[in-house]
Parts: structure tokens; sequence; C-alpha cells
């Protein structure tokens, strides 16, 4: 299905790995031309031809930055004053005591999970709203509706998102222009296969198999019974930031694996 979306711009944040890297590449298999985000010079160089190599027809480029440093993201913006679609995505985790989640510990994850998120979204809403044309999306988590307690400094954050996508999304009424959040469940990530190749370390056990294991003793509510993969969330943001998906406005979109057990 062409999603419509050739030769348009996107920005993702947190786009050298994980979650962020899926979305790159799911929007540059659609002809978009990616802004790649990181830290990291060499990671993101190397995403960067990864990305072009893949899709040569696209123009994948360096938007290396601490999205923290108020002058870095500054330059990023001045390098790219002009996007169609914008993902936010960058963010950290840690399983958390409450006790232990002290002012400095929940000042990092609001400036990281969220402060950035409303940075970038504040300059490029706006020129979107003057276009008549844009897309916003953040990264959110099921942990963002039911709190597992694990991360309460994590949870908070993800909270806040949904609270701002959804007042961000009046500012669109009559535009062609939308803001939502995906709150995916437990995905996939680098550090996620890690941690589980370290739990069972059986060499007769491949890692389907100590995945199903993972889940039946520590997920047992998930419906899915596997971790969610990247490419399967890259996916779902390259619908929702293509045309065809004008009708969702301010939604959270779940895509939790039947972790919730709630209705809505």
């Amino acid at each position: 299905m062409d999603l419509k979306l050739k030769n348009k711009t996107a920005l993702i944040t947190g786009s050298t790995k994980g979650i962020g890297k899926a979305i790159a590449i799911a929007l540059a298999r659609e002809g978009v031309h990616v802004l790649i985000n990181g830290r990291d010079q060499e990671s993101v160089e190397n995403t960067v031809l990864e990305i072009k190599n893949k899709f040569p027809d696209t123009c994948p480029q360096n938007a290396k930055a601490n999205l923290l440093d108020r002058i870095e993201r500054e330059a990023v913006i001045n390098t790219y004053p002009d996007i169609d679609i914008l993902v936010n995505n960058v963010g950290i985790y840690e399983m958390m005591d409450y006790k232990d989640v002290d002012e400095e510990v929940l000042e990092k994850y609001i400036q990281t999970n969220f402060a950035v998120a409303n940075s970038l979204t504040k300059f490029y809403l706006y020129k979107m709203l003057e276009r008549n044309v844009g897309r916003v999306m953040f990264i959110a988590s099921e942990e963002a509706v039911m709190p597992s307690g694990l991360m309460p400094q994590y949870a908070i954050t993800k909270s806040m998102l949904l609270s701002l996508a959804k007042s961000l999304s009046k500012l669109t009424t009559g535009k062609d222009v939308t803001v939502n959040t995906i709150m995916p469940g437990p995905t996939l990530s680098e550090n996620v296969k890690q941690i589980i190749e370290e739990m069972f370390q059986d060499k007769d056990m491949d890692f389907l198999d100590k995945e199903a294991r993972f889940m039946k003793e520590n997920l047992a509510h998930s419906e899915l019974q596997r971790f969610i993969r990247p490419d399967e969330i890259g996916r779902l943001t390259a619908f929702l930031c293509s045309p065809y998906a004008g009708a969702f406005k301010g939604s959270p979109i779940r895509m939790d694996g039947g972790i919730v057990p709630t209705i809505i």
C-alpha cells in the first residue's frame, strides 16, 4: 500500500536504534526523507548510511544533537526549520523504587521524556498549522494508562505526553494536521533482548524459546505472549503519519499486545 508520503521530511528523535530507528526505516520505505537524531555522531552517520543504502531514492540526513541541550536543540531547528512529520520518540527508562525517585531523578525524566518533545512540538506545530499540513506523533507507553509501579518516574512522564497531545490536538480543528500518541506495550529493544539472553543461558534454547519462557513467567497477562517488534511500531507510525490517517485527532493509540485489561 502506497501511503502517499513520498518526498515528505520527518524528524525522528532518538532514531539510531530501537523503536526510533524502526520508525525511520518504515518512513524511508515510503519515500520519506528522514532526519536521524542521536547523541553519538558515529551511530547517527551509520544509520544515515544504512537507510541511504536501503532506500537510495531518499535523502536521509544527520540531525545529531543532545536534545536536552538548548543550544544543540536550536541548532537542529535552525538547520531543519521546515518538516512535515515530527516523531517524538526519545526517552529513558529504568526500574526504580519510588523512595529512590528524588527531585533530581524526576527532573531528569521530565526533561528527557517530556520537555524535549514539548519544545520541538511548540516550534514545528505552528508551522504545520500555517501550511495546513503536518503530523506530530508522541511515542508513549502502556505505562501511561496502566502504571506497573515498577518505574513511577517513567510512567508519570508518559502520562504527561498523553495530556499534551490531547490538548494540542484542539489547535488542529479544521486543519490537515494531527497530533497523536502511540502507546506500545513491552517491546523487543536491544536492551531487552540482552536481558533475556542473560537470564536464560541454556545453549539448547533458541531466542524464541527464551522469549516464550520469559513471557510465561513474567508477563502472563499479555495476550500476545511475545514482545512487540520495533518494526511493527514503525509500520503503525508510518500509517498514522499518512494522509489516510487524518481522522485520528488527539488519539491515544494502544499497541500493547493485550496487556492493558480495560475496554478504553
